[in-house]
């Protein structure tokens, strides 16, 4: 059965025929008869007869490892090759051949060449790619194949469109990656020279230049230097100026070119004209034995006249080639400046004084110079005049007279900002301190009245209240408006400025007085004291290791007397007694040296503190009452976050990742509790078991059924009464504070 031709083609003769089906097949795609090309095989990847195929891919292995074709596992991996071809040159009798060098590389993702010939100077020939990168077939009659790896060694020749390129080396990598493929490399050849590069290099050898090029290289000083500035001050004492005054000038030095600029420093109001440059940056030449030279005696050549003026009285002139009678200016150069040295700039005499810390480490590093004494130029500033301060008038305040002298405008006192935004109440940061105080009076009425002294570190200021009590006849309330308050036994009218109450002089067991009126401070609240002992290095009276030296100093001569005191005290051998003796006993070795506070801060930190329990089932279910009435039941979803973030899936993540994730999670529980329930499901090593967390606070699933309260030690009635309320101290172990006063006793 005869086959359909497609449109446009004839077969024409037998032979054209037999022509035709050599290079084309015939196939079928959708039931339609149509003409494929010569590289489609047969049934199976099986090639016709008389077919031959392509390779479509390096005879390196498709893939390498797990699975990583060729042109990933091969990417940016080049074999170079060093190769050299002979060109003809018929055109010209010095040269019947050229050797051109050039590199051949290999690509073996895809076994791609490139050729290229590297730029030589004055060659005239453009250089550069001379085969682009493609795959290269074979020379005939292998011109359906193409090179590969097989076909590249040392000491090998090459055939690239009808030219021949000799191998004859190739880098460490190639030779490296050959031996691992299992190929034998031959020994590298020999690199041809070109015979007319060569002769025309002897040439260029035998030629004595009439103008030979000198280079001067200062690159290196540049790359070294660059940035690098010697400073001096200097004074110039000009015995021509009309005042004869000196001036004062900073010369710098630039490391990098050896130049030197020069700037005047010019007083206010000194009545000469600011000039930016003293003198411009350049090299600034060492003065001639003769004075200065002469408009082109400096110069680095000599002119020589041939003939003179024998031939027509025209001369011949040529270039000396060793200099005869040149003229060599010296400059000044780093090594001519030092302290105490005169300089010749342009006819002037200038004095180096002396130099700042950059160019002393220099020269110390240099040169060894280690004697960098100032020379003293400048007169002796005139003594300040002193201001007086007029006496205080006794209208408005202090600082708001003493604004009024300072200008001609006067401005209002300037508060400290910054005191007050850093010390200002923030939260449950309130900045203020508070002391319980009464009247030190023989009065029967106002000796049982109590005040609350309260002092605003934002502002220095002080206010008191007075604790009201029933059946007192005394209306309690605001008793001194909030303000500064100064300090007894002052005068008035004075200049000075005068002393107020600071917060260092307010602590337990003091005695000020505020307008009159005498207070001793009995007692203060736990955030005092915490504040206080927080910044011990502000308040001696809670720094710790300053009290107990200052009982050391005391006690240490007595140490066998007062260890038998202490034993006296603790008859029932507890190694811990009462506050109470112990104050006594204090009081009694420092014969009334410490003040209350002093010695409520030595009992605070030797007290044995009563621990109490909090009830966990009472905070889950305050936990869980929040998070109910907020409406809250995206458990699952908390869970799911908790357990990505698990990477080594064990269950436990630290303690900070699970409060962020609960923050960005927007759980409505306060910063607080938050912190205490997680803090129960820790582990010894920080981590937290985040599921029992959120099953604890999962109302829905495991609500508890009813609060139980927190055991906490019995409050005393007394609001005030010596000692903080919160943590009591009733117990000092003074077996410690004996051990660090005396030493362990043998």
């Amino acid at each position: 059965m005869a086959l359909p031709l497609l449109p446009g083609f004839s077969l024409g003769r037998n032979v054209g025929k037999e022509k035709f089906h050599k290079s084309q097949h015939w196939g079928y795609c959708n039931n339609v008869a149509m003409l494929l090309a010569e590289d489609k095989p047969g049934i199976g990847g099986e090639p016709l007869p008389g077919q031959k195929l392509t390779p479509k891919s390096s005879v390196f292995p498709a893939e390498l490892g797990c699975g990583a074709p060729a042109w990933l596992a091969f990417d940016k991996q080049v074999l170079s090759f060093d190769a050299y071809f002979e060109e003809e040159v018929p055109d010209k009798n010095q040269e019947p051949y050229r050797i051109r060098h050039c590199k051949i590389y290999f690509y073996l993702e895809d076994d791609t060449i490139q050729v290229l010939e590297p730029q030589v100077k004055n060659s005239g020939i453009i250089q550069g790619t001379i085969v682009r990168r493609h795959r290269i077939p074979l020379p005939s009659p292998n011109e359906d194949q193409f090179y590969t790896i097989d076909h590249f060694n040392i000491n090998a020749e090459v055939i690239f469109y009808a030219r021949r390129y000799k191998i004859i080396d190739c880098d460490q990598f190639t030779k490296h990656f050959l031996r691992k493929m299992g190929f034998k490399l031959n020994p590298p050849g020999n690199r041809p020279d070109d015979p007319y590069t060569k002769e025309r290099q002897k040439i260029l050898d035998s030629v004595n230049p009439l103008r030979p090029y000198e280079r001067i290289d200062t690159l290196k000083q540049f790359l070294e230097h660059d940035g690098h500035v010697l400073r001096f001050y200097c004074v110039w004492d000009d015995p021509e100026s009309l005042f004869h005054d000196p001036r004062e000038l900073v010369l710098h030095y630039y490391l990098s070119d050896d130049t030197i600029d020069i700037k005047e420093v010019i007083p206010v109001n000194s009545g000469r004209d600011v000039v930016p440059l003293f003198l411009r940056r350049d090299k600034l030449p060492k003065y001639a034995p003769t004075g200065l030279y002469q408009p082109g005696t400096i110069t680095s050549r000599t002119v020589l006249n041939v003939f003179g003026n024998l031939v027509g009285n025209r001369g011949r002139y040529i270039l000396d080639n060793r200099k005869t009678g040149a003229v060599h200016q010296e400059f000044y150069r780093d090594s001519d400046l030092k302290i105490g040295a005169v300089i010749n700039v342009w006819g002037r005499q200038i004095m180096l004084c002396d130099c700042d810390e950059f160019t002393k480490d220099y020269y110390r590093t240099k040169y060894g110079i280690e004697d960098f004494t100032p020379v003293p130029y400048k007169a002796p500033p005139p003594p300040k005049a002193e201001k007086p301060i007029p006496p205080y008038t006794g209208f408005g305040s202090e600082e708001d007279s003493l604004c009024s002298c300072m200008s001609l405008l006067p401005k209002p006192p300037q508060k400290d900002f910054k005191k007050f935004m850093e010390k200002d109440r923030c939260g449950l940061e309130s900045n203020t301190l508070r002391f319980l105080a009464k009247l030190v009076t023989d009065s029967p009425i106002d000796k049982d009245r109590k005040f609350i002294i309260c002092y605003f570190l934002s502002d220095d200021t002080i206010s008191v209240f007075e604790h009201s009590q029933r059946n007192t006849g005394i209306i309690g309330g605001k008793f001194l408006e909030k303000g500064r308050i100064k300090k007894p036994g002052q005068e008035l009218f004075k200049s000075e400025p005068s002393e107020y109450f600071k917060a260092q002089d307010l602590f337990i067991g003091a005695r000020v007085c505020f307008h009159g009126h005498n207070f001793l401070l009995v007692d203060a609240d736990e955030y005092t004291i915490n504040y206080m002992e927080k910044h011990a290095n502000e308040f001696a009276v809670a720094d710790t290791g300053f009290i107990f030296k200052k009982l050391k100093d005391i006690a240490e001569p007595r140490s066998r007397e007062i260890r038998q005191v202490f034993a006296a005290a603790d008859p029932q051998h507890t190694k811990v007694i009462e506050y109470d003796p112990f104050r006594n006993l204090i009081v009694s070795i420092t014969d009334g040296a410490f003040s209350e506070h002093e010695i409520m801060t030595l009992g605070r930190h030797y007290g044995e503190k009563e621990e109490y329990e909090i009830d966990h089932h009472f905070l889950l279910a305050k936990a869980q009452e929040q998070l109910k009435k907020n409406s809250f039941e995206n458990f699952e979803q908390l869970s799911t976050i908790l357990v990505y973030n698990d990477r080594e899936k064990c269950g436990a993540l630290p303690y900070e990742t699970c409060r962020t994730i609960c923050k960005s999670f927007k759980l409505p529980l306060s910063d607080d509790l938050l912190q205490t329930i997680l803090t129960m499901f820790e582990d010894d090593h920080k981590q937290v078991n985040y599921k029992k967390f959120v099953d604890a606070v999962n109302w829905r699933e495991h609500q508890i059924p009813s609060f139980h309260t927190i055991k906490l030690p019995p409050k005393n009635e007394d609001d005030w009464n010596g000692q903080p309320p919160f943590l009591p101290v009733k117990r000092i172990k003074y077996l410690p504070l004996l051990d660090d006063l005396f030493g362990k006793e043998e």
